[in-house]
Parts: C-alpha cells; structure tokens; sequence
C-alpha cells in the first residue's frame, strides 16, 4: 500500500517532469520508428493507386519489406522520414498532454482516501488522455504527415519538387487550399484510434508493472523492464483498431469535397474498401503498424520513466542546497 502511496504522489508535483520526459521520450520514438510508419501509411494507400489508373504491375509490393525496399530503391533513404518534421514538431505536446492529461485523470479518478486507482480509473484516464492529445495535437499532425509520406517524390533528385515541400509548407497549402478545418479531417476517427490505444496501452502497462514490481520486490524496475513492458502493452493496440486506423488514413489523404459530411465521407470511403478490396484490407498495414507502434511504446516508456527519474534525482539533490519553490 505504501509503494502505490509514493507512487501516486508524484503526480501531482509538476506537469513539467511529464513534458520534458514525455518530449525526451516521444523524440527518440519518433526518430526510431518512423520509417516503419511511413512504410504502413503507403501499404495503407496502396489500392487507391489502382483506382487512379496506375497499371497494376506498377503496384507496390505487398510485404511491408517489399514495401519499404521499393521506397528506397526509387526515391531514396530519406524517403523513409517524410513527414517526420510534422511528427517531431508535434511530439513534444504530444506526449506532454498525454502523460499530463492520463496523471490528471487519474488523480480525479482515485480514491479519495487511499490515493489508489482501481483497474477501471486506469482504463478511462488511457481513454480521456487518448481523446485529449487527438484533438489537441495528433489529428492535425496526422493529415500533414500522411499528405507528406502519400507523395512519391525521389529525395535525392533536386528536380522532382513534390507539392508540400515540407511540414510547415504542407499545412500552409492545405489551409490555403482546402480551409483550416482541413487539418481536422477524421477528427472523430482519430478520437477513437488514440482513445483505444491509451486506453489499452496505459492499463496493461500499469497493471504488467504493478504486478513486475508486486513479484520482485521492487519500488522501481530497471529500464530493460520497462522496454519489454511497454512493447508489449504497445502492440495491444493496433490489434483492436485496426481497421479505425485504416478508415482514417483513406479519409486524411484525400482531398475535401465540397458539402461533403464527416459521416457522409465516412461511409463512402468504409463501404468502398469493402466492397473493392474485401474486409482483409481494413487490416493492411497491421504487421508494419505493430512492429511501429510497439517497439515505439516500447522506448516511449523506457526513456519517460528514465527521465523521469533523472528529473526527480535532480529536484532531490536541489532541495538539500535551496529552498524548494512551489513547483521545484
């Protein structure tokens, strides 16, 4: 009882700890992983080349190595991290508000008296956290990443300019072009992706710890621990939202129509990927987006608890030579 005390009282110190680790933690996931998103963003896509009347002997290959080897073969390494300034640039916030917003949730949701959180509080905080950091950060940062890594442009050719140059470039023109409310094209589907996710990453991941730390005997695992924990809590995720992912990446890479609804574009683009590729394509990019999202988790807990860590060493040695401010 004592250890979820202590464990819960750190919460409440400052949401600075949760920004500078969560930043520390979803920079290094980024620069690790993307290229595997990018490679099942164009898996994702790779139908709607078809439909274009693109031959389909000029059809990607289907395995996400394929895939990822086609990508290099013909435009280039750098390939691999187009749309990673969106990503980066979004990272920090990001996990800021994720890490933030689950501890905030959390702390309404526990005991009054015990301070301690019941599976349940874990699962909705994940969930309200998800919600949060989708319409706060990630849906913008979604649509601009995924109109970057869609273009199939070469990086070493200095000839082939592509239509959104980088980051900022791509969110100026889609703003110019298609209105600011274009950033937040499948806002509700994103929603449900990121709630789904956190919901189910942070409750495995609280509760593999909990019972790591329970059998150990220990008040803090080691870093390794905390990699192998979080890659698997990471990979529950994806298995359950699979085709929400799908869905929502059809809908950010194409362009707004006119008087067109959320939900009227919606089911358009459900029942045209039901109806011309079968249900087994709302799963296409699920092997790329695991081997993406839980290594990524994987690091994203391994350097948050490091830092964290590191940051509470820090406010520690500080308070025994100055008195502690408000929000040490």
């Amino acid at each position: 009882m004592a250890s979820k005390t202590a464990a819960t009282a750190p919460t409440k110190k400052t949401l600075t700890t949760h920004l500078l680790a969560g930043g520390a933690a979803g920079l290094a996931e980024a620069l690790c992983c993307h290229p595997l998103d990018t490679i099942k963003v164009r898996m994702q896509l790779r139908n709607t080349r078809r439909v274009m009347g693109i031959a389909a002997a000029d059809a990607a290959p289907k395995s996400f190595l394929g895939v990822g080897h086609r990508i290099v073969q013909r435009e280039g390494v750098l390939a691999l991290y187009k749309g990673l300034g969106a990503v980066v640039t979004g990272i920090v916030p990001k996990m800021a508000i994720r890490f933030s917003s689950f501890e905030l949730y959390k702390s309404w949701l526990a005991n009054k008296e015990t301070g301690v959180v019941p599976t349940s509080g874990v699962f909705l905080a994940g969930l309200g956290a998800g919600i949060t950091e989708a319409v706060a950060v990630v849906t913008p940062m979604d649509v601009i990443k995924i109109r970057l890594q869609a273009q199939r442009h070469s990086t070493v050719d200095p000839l082939d300019v592509p239509k959104y140059r980088n980051a900022v470039h791509a969110a100026y023109t889609i703003v110019k072009e298609e209105g600011p409310m274009a950033l937040y094209k499948g806002v509700a589907l994103t929603a449900l992706r990121q709630a789904t996710n956190q919901a189910v990453n942070f409750t495995f991941y609280q509760e593999f710890k909990r019972i790591a730390r329970h059998y150990q005997g220990l008040d803090e695992l080691p870093s390794y621990q905390h990699l192998i924990l979080g890659g698997v809590s990471g990979a529950m995720g994806p298995i359950s939202n699979a085709p929400i992912d799908t869905i929502k990446t059809r809908i950010q890479k194409s362009t707004s129509v006119a008087g067109e609804s959320g939900w009227t574009r919606f089911v358009s683009v459900t029942r045209e990927i039901a109806q011309k590729e079968g249900y087994k394509a709302f799963y296409r990019g699920l092997t790329p987006r695991i081997l993406r999202v839980a290594p990524g988790q994987a690091i994203t807990f391994m350097v948050y608890e490091k830092v964290k860590s590191w940051i509470d060493l820090w406010n520690a040695r500080s308070q025994h030579s100055k008195l502690p401010t408000e929000y040490a």
